[in-house]
Formats: C-alpha cells, sequence, structure tokens
C-alpha cells in the first residue's frame, strides 16, 4: 500500500510539473498588455522597466526556475488588472469560501439523490414488468448527459425562477444574505454529479446481481433487502468511489458557468473576470489551482478505491491495476 501510495503521489508531482510549465510558457507567448494597467498609455521605456520588474525580460528557463521558488513559498505574483498589486493568494483565499460552501451543499444533494436514484433504477431493472424508475431514472440521466449543461443552466435559471417566484419571491441574481438564492446555483451545480452516481451505480448494481456469490445467497434463502445491502450495494460502491474524489473536488472549486450566471462572487466567476481583463497573472494562478485539484482527485481517488478493496493487488513486478 505504501509502495504503491509513494508510486501514485510521484506521478501526481511529474503531471502538476508538466502542467505548471505548460501554463507558464504558453501565458508568456500571450500579448504583454496583460501585465500591464494602461498599456496604451505607456512609453516604450515604462514597458521595459515594467517587464524588468516583473522578470519577463530573462530567459524562459530562467523565468520558471523563479517561478516555482515562489510557488514554493506560496507566493502566487500579484494582480496586474483586476486588483492592481493585490497578493493573488490573498484574492483567492478571499473567493474560495463560498464556491466550497456551495460545492459541499451541491455534492450532498448530488450524492443523496444519484445514489438513491442509481438503486432504485437497478431494482426496477431487475423486475420483468414496469420497470418504472429504470424508464424514468434512464430519461433524467440522458437528458442530463446530451444536453449541453450551458443550456440546461439556462433554462432552470430562466424557468425555474419564474415557476419557483409563484410561490416564493426568488431573485434571479445570487444574495449571500439570502438562503433562497441558493436554491437554483445549488440545484444546477449538483445535476452532473447527480446523473453520474445514478448512472454508475445502476450499472454496477445490475453488474453485481449477476455474480455467483449473489445467486447463491438468494439460494440459501437470503432476503433480498439483505442482499442488496450487505453485498451487491457495498461491492457496487467500491467501483465507483474511484471517481468520487475528483467529482467532489471539482465540484467544490465551484462551476465557471454557474458562477457566472448568478453573480456568484466565487472562484468561477473570478476566473472568468480575470480572463476578460487579460490578467494573466491571476489567470495563470487560478489554471494552477484548478489542475492541482484535478490531479489531487485522481489521486485521492486511486486511493480510496485500493483502501477500500484488499482484493484489488497496488502493486507487482510486471502487474497493473
Amino acid at each position: 500500500m505504501v509502495k504503491y501510495i509513494i508510486k501514485r503521489v510521484l506521478r501526481s508531482v511529474v503531471t502538476l510539473f508538466i502542467i505548471i510549465v505548460a501554463v507558464f510558457v504558453l501565458l508568456r507567448l500571450m500579448p504583454i498588455e496583460g501585465y500591464f494597467n494602461n498599456y496604451d498609455k505607456l512609453t516604450p521605456t515604462q514597458i521595459r522597466v515594467g517587464l524588468s520588474n516583473l522578470g519577463l525580460d530573462r530567459p524562459i528557463h530562467v523565468q520558471i526556475i523563479n517561478f516555482l521558488k515562489s510557488l514554493a513559498r506560496g507566493d502566487l505574483g500579484v494582480s496586474n488588472k483586476y486588483r492592481v498589486n493585490y497578493p493573488i493568494t490573498k484574492l483567492i483565499a478571499s473567493k474560495m469560501p463560498l464556491s466550497i460552501q456551495i460545492g459541499l451543499m451541491a455534492v450532498a444533494l448530488a450524492l443523496a439523490a444519484g445514489v438513491s436514484l442509481g438503486i432504485l433504477m437497478a431494482k426496477s431493472a431487475g423486475r420483468s414488468r414496469w420497470k418504472l424508475w429504470d424508464k424514468l431514472g434512464t430519461v433524467v440521466i440522458v437528458l442530463v448527459e446530451a444536453i449541453p449543461a450551458s443550456v440546461y443552466y439556462l433554462f432552470i435559471q430562466i424557468y425555474g425562477t419564474e415557476l419557483l417566484g409563484r410561490l416564493v419571491p426568488l431573485p434571479t441574481l445570487f444574495v449571500r444574505e439570502n438562503p433562497l438564492t441558493w436554491v437554483l446555483p445549488v440545484f444546477s451545480l449538483s445535476l452532473g454529479t447527480m446523473a453520474w452516481a445514478a448512472m454508475w451505480v445502476r450499472r454496477y448494481m445490475v453488474d453485481e446481481n449477476t455474480k455467483d456469490y449473489v445467486m447463491l445467497a438468494r439460494a440459501k434463502g437470503v432476503p433480498e433487502g439483505a442482499i442488496s445491502r450487505r453485498h451487491v450495494f457495498r461491492n457496487a460502491f467500491v467501483l465507483i468511489v474511484q471517481g468520487i474524489p475528483t467529482t467532489v473536488l471539482l465540484t467544490l472549486m465551484g462551476s465557471l458557468y454557474v458562477e457566472s450566471r448568478y453573480s456568484i462572487p466565487g472562484m468561477g466567476g473570478l476566473l472568468v473576470d480575470v480572463i476578460k481583463r487579460q490578467d494573466n497573472s491571476v489567470v495563470q494562478a487560478l489554471v494552477l489551482v484548478y489542475s492541482t485539484v484535478s490531479i489531487l482527485g485522481l489521486l485521492l481517488g486511486d486511493i480510496a478505491m485500493a483502501a477500500l478493496d484488499p482484493r484489488i493487488r497496488l502493486a507487482g513486478k510486471g502487474e497493473t491495476r
């Protein structure tokens, strides 16, 4: 187990290093306007001095080494346009708590609804007649997976506000102090994870139901409910747990489109704003944050799956998992 974790951590570190270098180089190829406020009013001499102060006049490999040194100290630089000379770490720290709060609520709703729907679909699929829950769940999953998220986000905002507005006043834009304005963003953000959880829980439970140990348990007269709880769902959940950390962590960081649609002052809205303003330093920092979250999610998913299922061979000469 320790050898496997060390191996996965080293792979993750190498992957993150490659991403850092790639993002750094690509952003250095962008126009230098993104590093200056009021660029049009600056003289060539002022531009050269500004680039020198930022260290952008040095060879690219020297810039990367200096950036990695600053990164090791937790220094992501300062904003050049969004908030001039304001530390990016403080900027992200002020935005992240709200995205985490909304993300936690969305994840809780998505997993509760998705796992429940998947169980109902799996049980319904085993019946010879009706299969109502399986059909309804399939329709929901197909709609969520087939329709672009930006489309159903827009429909939820427009028609959700209109329908719920008949019952209670529901502003279109997000207001932190008004709990009602949290409903539609959280629901929108949970749909993708909910459909993913329902689809895989249903698939794995149906697969597990055909295994020999389940048939043997039925032959011994074990109640169907006990088989589902103690064997089928437990083993099926081990298989989907690998993807949960990635899904959870990405959801916690907030959806770019959802936060922009509802004017939520979180990480997603910040990234969209700094891209529009061409604030290269903040864009670089946020891309690295999202990349780190993605890699961390994959790492935690692999470790969690291996820890929950001892049957998985973690490492061995000539073996792959």
